[in-house]
């Protein structure tokens, strides 16, 4: 990307941030600089493809920390705890990125099909206008399986999230043995859970590379 489109990202990116509900004057302004909704579109969605890696990357290192505290003899309950609080706030933080991250590829592929279905009726020829019709069925057919699948993903961290939150909650206010005895029979629901979770963002991501792959093929006649 030519360094001038580089720096009217960051720029249009500040300006989308510091002002929630003006995602119409973002679009303008990339529109502006060559950037269609269309690229915004395929940008988001390996924006929000690399959230879901960063979400099983974290959740697995939650998880590994959880082992250790529960099956490992010795060492401070309390730096245990420390270390499973500052575990559990990572996995919020990447949660949060996560959703942003989805919301914004709803964002912009509202704005885009919106866009082009009211930009049909200023074609004059029909059979150019029957054709990009066919061609906005056809992305919103192909975008519709891929973002339920991120939406299911998204509702499989939420299980973890409470599940850690127990943990580090029981911790804090019984820092001693017989915590971690209990907590032994949590481990397994936890890693139920993340392996439940790590499968759908799996999927969604397979989804994710379909559409990807499918947005500029042309259109099967």
């Amino acid at each position: 990307m030519p360094t001038v489109r580089r720096l009217a990202w960051v720029w249009l990116g500040v300006i989308a941030i510091a002002l929630p509900g003006c995602s119409g004057v973002y679009y303008a302004g990339l529109e502006k600089i060559g950037i269609p909704k269309r690229d915004v579109l395929e940008t988001r969605v390996e924006s929000a493809q690399r959230a879901q890696v960063d979400v099983k990357e974290q959740f697995r290192s939650a998880l590994d920390r959880f082992r250790a505290t529960v099956k490992v003899d010795g060492g401070e309950l309390e730096e245990r705890y420390d270390t499973m609080r500052d575990e559990l706030e990572r996995c919020e933080k990447r949660a949060r990125e996560l959703k942003d991250r989805i919301d914004a590829v709803e964002d912009v592929a509202e704005a885009l099909f919106d866009e082009w279905e009211e930009e049909l009726n200023q074609y004059r020829r029909a059979d150019l206008r029957e054709a990009s019709a066919r061609r906005l069925a056809e992305t919103r057919r192909r975008y519709q399986p891929m973002v339920k699948a991120m939406r299911r993903a998204e509702k499989r961290v939420q299980p973890v999230l409470e599940a850690l939150q127990d943990v580090v909650l029981a911790l804090k206010h019984q820092l001693n043995a017989k915590v971690i005895g209990q907590l032994q029979g949590e481990l397994n629901n936890v890693e139920r859970e993340v392996e439940s979770m790590i499968e759908a963002m799996n999927r969604s991501i397979a989804e994710a590379n379909q559409f990807l792959g499918d947005l500029n093929k042309p259109l099967e006649q």
